[in-house]
């Protein structure tokens, strides 16, 4: 005996034939791609084609204007061979690694300390977060007037009786590029805080707890068990505070504009003084090739080695 499948399918509506209904549903079922296609067009075109086409000009000598000649690889060859790009190449390691290793020292700090149930952890948490959403250069001229040798800095060693040590912060090439970091840093911690806070919250506290119970000290307790439970939060902040820390701009244009005599020019500085200042925009775009190329691969080591220690 054969049953047959009663068809469930609704009926169309009145005044509405089969063939519209069907019509209606593929257009919806096609609809959800072309919804998206303005936007990817719009990311593709801004983001990837435009990127593609800046670093083509980094093998022409391309002055903005005008027409161009392919040179191939001297611009590369010109950067590798001068030693002031090579001290500007210098000094954006030096502010990538030394902010992001500060930032993420002290952000941790602070958010093991406002995890614990105090009264002000949140307006705590606002203090800390307020620089982040404040302009780069409001911030870095906020900082000059702070460096200035007639400013808050030097009035407050003179205060302590510690007159010696008073310097022009910002004309020292010794110290202008610790100052760059200072302020960096300053305004970076917070956003490491918050990651950092929202991977406590899923640590688990029977373990930590456990822990304690078992004598592990302060110290044990976070290598031990806090570390490996925030290992996502630590992989998302220093890969974050690497990139920033290898495109810090605003800070150097408002403090030092890359100065004194070039101590604190990095590859960002000089991809815009090159490009739109010099009229060398064939340069500054195989400059701004070469950050690239160091941006993705210390993103992509950082990313290996944290997703390495993860299946550990």
């Amino acid at each position: 005996m054969t049953i047959t499948k009663p068809d469930l399918a609704p009926p169309p509506l009145p005044g509405r034939s089969v063939s519209s209904t069907h019509r209606t549903r593929t257009g919806l079922s096609y609809g959800h791609w072309w919804w998206a296609l303005p936007g990817v067009v719009f990311v593709i075109t801004i983001h990837y084609a435009s990127t593609a086409i800046g670093g083509f000009f980094a093998f022409t000598d391309w002055t903005g204007l005008g027409s161009f000649n392919w040179i191939g690889l001297d611009n590369f060859v010109a950067i590798l061979s001068e030693p002031s790009k090579l001290l500007a190449l210098g000094n954006t390691l030096f502010l990538a690694f030394g902010s992001v290793i500060i930032v993420n020292i002290t952000g941790l700090a602070i958010a093991l300390g406002l995890n614990r149930v105090i009264r002000t952890r949140y307006i705590l948490r606002v203090l800390f977060f307020m620089p982040v959403v404040l302009s780069p250069l409001a911030v870095s001229y906020i900082w000059k007037f702070i460096f200035d040798f007639n400013g808050p800095l030097n009035a407050a060693l003179k205060a302590l009786g510690l007159g010696e040590y008073t310097r022009s912060w910002l004309g020292d090439p010794q110290f202008a590029i610790w100052a760059i970091v200072i302020v960096a840093c300053w305004q970076q911690v917070g956003f490491s805080m918050v990651i950092y806070m929202a991977g406590l919250a899923s640590v688990p506290t029977d373990i930590e707890e456990a822990a304690a119970i078992d004598g592990a000290g302060l110290l044990q307790r976070l290598w031990y068990v806090v570390l490996p439970a925030i290992r996502p939060a630590v992989a998302i902040s220093t890969t974050l505070g690497i990139v920033n820390g290898l495109r810090i701009f605003d800070q150097i244009l408002a403090l030092t504009n890359g100065g004194p005599a070039g101590a604190t020019e990095t590859l960002a500085t000089l991809v815009y003084k090159q490009a739109f200042s010099l009229g060398n925009f064939g340069y500054g775009a195989a400059l701004a090739v070469v950050l690239t190329v160091i941006i993705f691969f210390f993103a992509v080591v950082q990313q290996r080695v944290t997703a390495r220690r993860s299946e550990s």
